[in-house]
């Protein structure tokens, strides 16, 4: 139920979109993503912006050519989906 004290907790107007992972989610979440496979090129992606990607396609319905600029390629974005699925 909503009430004034709950507000701020589920506040998300401070974020860049309001499907991004607040730091309290990622800290949740981080910790199981897989680590990067031993033996290959080092992981150059940024994990939690790939998940806000994710989010962003999940939260808007929109299509993978329509993912903001700001957010990983959707490329990157969908490889990422399709590994973890």
């Amino acid at each position: 139920m909503w009430t004034p004290e709950s507000r701020p907790k589920y506040d998300r107007s401070k974020l860049r979109y309001p499907s991004d992972l607040t730091d309290e989610e990622w800290s949740i979440i981080g910790p199981l993503i897989p680590l990067a496979k031993s033996g290959g090129n080092k992981r150059t992606v940024d994990i939690r912006a790939v998940l806000n990607g994710v989010m962003y396609i999940l939260s808007t319905g929109c299509q993978w050519a329509a993912l903001p600029k700001d957010l990983p390629p959707r490329s990157t974005v969908n490889d990422y989906l399709r590994r973890w699925d």
